[in-house]
């Protein structure tokens, strides 16, 4: 959880605030796994801070969310054709997506930063919004585009 903490803050995901009169914080858990190694045995334990998005409000907490979704048999045709024609293929990982409301979360269990009365502001996205997928297509198609452009360019 430590870790976790600490990369969330790394990467400035929240800024902790008083609430503002008339929001409601969502409130956020930690989502716990074991990675394995190849042999069964645990290699570590993992914490990831998950909002808890099922309590949002539409046009209260968020306005939108569709994002667009390829299905598994259009990546798998993509990834064959760049194969047969020796196309160069980059992977890139989102590791936070910016928010465009404004949206307040109960600060995480363990979290003891600034006073009591304080939650935190979310400046990027967490696991677990309803808009998470939409902002992760936001960031993604941007960075594909600016891509794109470049080479062409």
């Amino acid at each position: 959880m430590d870790t976790e903490l600490a990369a969330l803050e790394a990467n400035q995901t929240w800024q902790l605030t008083d609430l503002p009169p008339g929001k409601v914080p969502i409130d956020c858990k930690y989502d716990y796994k074991i990675k394995y190694n190849s042999d069964g045995s645990a290699e570590r334990l993992k914490a990831r801070l998950v909002a808890r998005g099922f309590t949002q409000l539409v046009g209260v907490d968020y306005q939108e969310t569709f994002s667009p979704v390829a299905k598994l048999v259009t990546v798998r045709c993509l990834l064959a054709t760049a194969s047969v024609k020796g196309w160069h293929l980059q992977q890139f990982d989102v590791n936070n997506a910016f928010l465009h409301e404004d949206i307040y979360m109960n600060k995480p269990p363990g979290y003891t930063k600034g006073s009591p009365p304080h939650v935190c502001k979310l400046l990027n996205s967490l696991y677990g919004l309803k808009q998470a997928s939409r902002q992760w297509y936001s960031k993604f198609s941007n960075f594909f585009c600016c891509k794109f452009l470049s080479i062409q360019g």
